[in-house]
């Protein structure tokens, strides 16, 4: 069964940082893209960043591009995401995603998905 766990949101300042993380388990971890959604009130779920199997390929939004970092530690079964210079219109509640071959921005696409953690950006 795989669960996927973020961790890490809560309420921060405008231009301040937050890093969340997203434990995985039940995959063979190293085989899966690993990714970032987010869905804001009232909004559909938007493709925040991605990251293949051994690290090599990344891809942003270009919302995010320049302020966030995604990465992956494959010993620890974890995906990060490091958001910095944030702005309230980041507020969202943020989603991992896990796809053996998923290489878009649909939601759609990706098999598996976290609980969601909230990230508020006061103004």
């Amino acid at each position: 069964q795989v669960q996927l766990v973020e961790s890490g949101g809560g309420l921060v300042q405008a231009g301040g940082s937050l890093r969340l993380s997203c434990a995985a388990s039940g995959l063979t971890f190293d085989r899966y893209i690993m990714g970032w959604f987010r869905q804001a009130p009232g909004k559909e779920r938007e493709f925040v960043a991605r990251i293949s199997w051994s690290g090599n390929t990344i891809y942003y939004a270009g919302s995010v591009k320049g302020r966030f970092t995604i990465s992956r530690d494959n010993a620890k079964n974890t995906v990060y995401l490091q958001m910095n210079s944030l702005k309230p219109e980041d507020t969202a509640v943020y989603y991992c995603v896990a796809d053996l071959s998923a290489r878009t921005e649909l939601p759609s696409a990706y098999n598996y998905w976290g609980q969601g953690t909230q990230v508020t950006v006061s103004s």
